[in-house]
């Protein structure tokens, strides 16, 4: 599904740091990290809202907000997320939620001539068996995963919003698909955590309770590839001084490891010495996901966090905001 077709006539430079940019989902886990960056880098006017200030699925809403806010920069961050599980059980919301939250604040920020949207999306629009490292152009190439495939329908969805506007009304609006993502402001739940978070969340309750195990989904078998949310935003704002085009962009590290080996490095971060055992009766989901991030590199970017300091870090976190996260 390429971009090439578009009618954009436009220059990447750097953002105005005085003009109104709104980020939504600005309290989540990406919108946040997102916010914290902008901030840091000078921007004087960011504009965000909670669900309970304005509800995205609400068009008339949405609508109304751009009237009054007019931003010229918009990231849009919000959606409704989830794990295995969550994806798994509620696919109606999960297309239904993100089709709405989409199509309301592109077509809002359209009416308004937003000068730049970034569409954020997720690498599990790709293939289940799509060669490995991924590559953009694999897109509608093969068959979904099948436990979110109503989630990535929807942000294949949200990618050609940005590319029918590049095509039909000359905006340089772009897309980035990030690998999969942890850090501060997290999702911790058991129902609707993926699955760092939620093994940071079990190996640290199984620390506190002294439990003799902590049993784990799958075989452990299953490759992925993990971003510190602080370096996805930092990406963000990278593409949208540097970048333009209507393919969406990979956002990652480039290197993957097994779920079994990010399990017992969680263990160790964290202070478990207890056994890890592996419920083999539940889904492994798609067997390897790591995104080729080579036009990122050509960009200019590279991802700056490893691992382990990553981790650490999220476990510090977590631990001082217990009160406060999603459990």
């Amino acid at each position: 599904m390429s971009g090439a077709s578009d009618r954009v006539d436009y220059t990447p430079s750097a953002l105005d740091r005085d003009a109104v940019v709104y980020v939504a989902g600005h309290r989540g886990l990406v919108g946040s990290a997102i916010w914290r960056k902008l901030k840091a880098e000078g921007f004087t006017d960011l504009v965000g809202r909670t669900s309970a200030e304005l509800d995205l699925k609400d068009r008339d809403e949405v609508f109304d907000f751009f009237a009054e806010v007019k931003p010229r920069y918009v990231v849009l961050a919000a959606a409704k997320v989830g794990g295995i599980l969550a994806n798994s059980t509620y696919p109606v919301e999960f297309l239904s939620d993100n089709l709405r939250i989409q199509t309301n604040v592109m077509d809002a920020a359209l009416a308004q001539e937003a000068e730049r949207l970034l569409f954020l999306g997720s690498s599990c629009i790709y293939p289940k068996f799509a060669p490995q490292p991924i590559k953009e152009d694999t897109l509608l190439t093969g068959h979904l995963e099948e436990t979110n495939d109503a989630y990535a329908i929807a942000k294949i969805a949200g990618i050609l919003g940005v590319q029918s506007v590049r095509r039909e009304y000359g905006l340089p609006w772009i897309s980035a698909m990030p690998t999969n993502l942890y850090g501060p402001n997290d999702n911790f739940s058991p129902q609707g955590s993926h699955v760092l978070p939620a093994l940071i969340r079990r190996y640290d309750e199984a620390r506190a309770s002294g439990a003799d195990s902590v049993t784990n989904w799958g075989t452990g078998s299953p490759r992925r590839e993990f971003l510190h949310v602080d370096d996805m935003a930092d990406a963000c704002l990278h593409l949208l001084e540097h970048y333009d085009g209507g393919d969406q962009v990979n956002v990652g590290t480039g290197t993957d490891v097994t779920i079994r080996e990010i399990a017992e490095t969680v263990a160790e971060v964290v202070g478990y010495s207890g056994r890890t055992e592996w419920d083999t009766s539940k889904p492994d989901g798609t067997p390897q996901k790591l995104l080729d991030v080579s036009k990122l590199a050509d960009a200019g970017w590279t991802a700056r966090i490893d691992l382990r300091t990553g981790l650490e870090s999220t476990v510090d976190w977590y631990r001082d905001a217990k009160d406060l996260v999603r459990t």
